[in-house]
């Protein structure tokens, strides 16, 4: 179907006050259009970029000779305003989607808006009412919306999944899909994939089983849903005691999956096994928690998996991006794990491929290069503390890496801190936090890396180190660069080929959210939410009480 190029785009302004909002420029967008959405570098077309999951915009107007020059093209200040939760939760971690130049982002308590990409103008906003007492794990956060056919999809904090009107922001259709009563939640970016929007659960550490839920484009009729927990009989079953431990398992899908079109295949991250620390209440592997499963778009039917931590008792959620990407002539996969360790698999079959340690401290256990794991570090007797490496909230959160096809590398931000952990018993009551320990995270002797790793040998190609974790999302660029976000408020951008840090800017505010890039009229921006909060005592405790504010920058070379 034939699109407008940004480049050639009229005045937004013009078409918004013709249109009554944002200028009808997400009409044009289909699945054909998103399959091909690294050849339309001046947008970015979904979550990720592109399927792929790589994070990579070829845009290269910016570029490593140029980048010192990059200043401040607009600022969007959205402040920290809200009913669910406290002040300290709200985290700005969405990613921009662009099309011809119109910006689509989300915020915390259900805030979508529709901005001008060139100025930041607001086209539209909309706020979805959602119930104050809905019960969250880890912060009011939402990571992003989807746009296709002339609509917006987004879900809520307590389990929506709604389509907004591209042009208007007036809702079209509204799904629950999870039971808040339960603890059920949702913070994901939805995907589309043909004509379905698909989305994934949160809530496992209140005891719930997760899911991963298709809707068509128009209606908003569920199409499928994938448990992500077996119940008994299926397969996988055998990995769960006898009585309602499945049924309670965890395993939720809070982050976006990847997709290759070629296999057919979706790639979906799981989180962990509930309870998270009290393992004797689930003996077993408690499939398919921690793991990346393989699943058939058209059916929801898992064709495979591969579990990054069996019985896990660290709470080591393997919810992250599986990045797809080509080498020497395979189909691959890979992911940085909580866990410490960075594997790649064929993505064709589940097959171990690589793994290696991508973070300096890792004390829970050991995997050796055949995929097996030797424990040393468990929370095992009630009441008695126990110190690992890395702490739960992992070597790497939920924010992702980046890979450059033109450097062949992986980017990855890296959290360099322990916890001390100990089990205490709790029975299960609906609704109630089920972690079955107290944790303490480390407030000293903590640090944070970008670090450049080489998928042929998982070995690091460079490192740059900061005083505090790295907690926020990178990427990659055309230009040879790499930008990622400090706590501290830092917004950097390294050589991708050398890890030379090349540009600083001091936005005010921590970053727990992902840069992305687009070019509108010609000119190239990068965007970035900032905005502290979330989890912020399980990733980087000593940054408790930092400055909150939130704001998207972009920025861009000086006219």
């Amino acid at each position: 179907m034939p699109y407008v190029d940004a480049g050639q785009a009229v005045d937004l302004g013009s078409l918004s006050a013709l249109t009554g909002g944002a200028p009808p420029v997400a009409q044009g967008v289909t699945y054909e259009r998103i399959l091909r959405a690294r050849s339309e570098p001046q947008n970015w077309l979904t979550y990720y970029g592109a399927y792929d999951g790589q994070r990579y915009s070829p845009l290269d107007q910016i570029n490593i000779q140029n980048v010192r020059r990059l200043t401040p093209a607009w600022v969007f200040q959205c402040g920290t305003t809200g009913i669910v939760a406290g002040p300290s939760t709200y985290a700005f971690e969405a990613t921009p989607i662009v099309v011809d130049g119109v910006m689509y982002v989300t915020g915390w308590d259900s805030w979508v808006w529709a901005l001008d990409a060139r100025t930041g103008q607001q086209l539209w906003r909309y706020k979805q009412a959602v119930p104050f007492d809905t019960s969250l794990c880890c912060g009011n956060v939402n990571r992003g919306v989807a746009v296709a056919k002339g609509k917006v999809f987004f879900v809520t904090l307590n389990a929506h999944v709604v389509a907004l009107d591209a042009v208007t922001g007036k809702r079209v259709w509204d799904q629950p899909y999870g039971d808040v009563r339960a603890g059920e939640s949702a913070t994901v970016a939805p995907l589309v994939v043909k004509d379905m929007v698909i989305v994934g659960s949160s809530g496992g550490e209140f005891g719930v089983r997760g899911h991963i839920d298709a809707f068509d484009i128009e209606t908003g009729r569920r199409i499928w849903r994938t448990y992500t927990v077996p119940k008994p009989g299926e397969p996988g079953s055998e990995t769960w005691p006898d009585g309602p431990a499945w049924a309670r398992g965890g395993a939720n899908t809070w982050v976006t999956g990847t997709y290759d079109p070629e296999l057919n295949l979706m790639y979906w991250g799981t989180g962990n096994p509930a309870p998270d620390f009290d393992g004797d209440v689930r003996p077993g592997d408690n499939l398919y928690t921690d793991s990346v499963v393989a699943i058939d778009a058209d059916t929801g039917q898992i064709r495979w998996h591969y579990q990054y931590t069996p019985h896990d008792v660290w709470d080591y959620d393997s919810v992250m991006e599986n990045i797809l990407f080509d080498l020497d002539g395979r189909k691959l996969l890979g992911h940085f794990d909580k866990n410490g360790y960075f594997f790649v698999l064929d993505r064709t079959n589940g097959q171990l491929v690589r793994v290696a340690p991508f973070v300096d401290r890792i004390t829970w256990g050991e995997i050796d290069p055949s995929g097996k794991i030797t424990r040393k570090v468990e929370p095992r007797q009630e009441g008695e503390p126990v110190h690992f490496w890395p702490g739960p909230a992992g070597a790497k959160e939920w924010t992702h890496a980046a890979y450059s096809p033109r450097t062949e590398l992986f980017y990855v931000p890296v959290q360099d801190l322990g916890a001390t952990v100990t089990r205490q018993r709790r029975e299960f009551k609906e609704g109630i936090p089920y972690w079955g320990a107290s944790v303490t995270v480390d407030s000293q002797d903590t640090q944070g890396f970008v670090r450049a790793v080489d998928p042929r040998t998982g070995r690091v190609a460079w490192s740059w180190r900061n005083e505090t974790p790295m907690c926020a999302s990178v990427l990659a660029t055309g230009g040879d660069l790499v930008f990622a976000g400090e706590p501290t408020g830092e917004f950097n951008a390294f050589n991708a080929r050398t890890g030379e840090l090349l540009w600083q800017f001091q936005t005010g505010c921590g970053h727990h959210g992902s840069p992305m890039a687009y070019s509108v009229m010609g000119k190239q921006y990068i965007a970035v939410p900032t905005g502290w909060g979330g989890w912020a005592e399980g990733f980087a405790p000593e940054m408790l009480g930092a400055p909150r504010g939130a704001a998207l920058f972009a920025f861009a070379l000086p006219d």
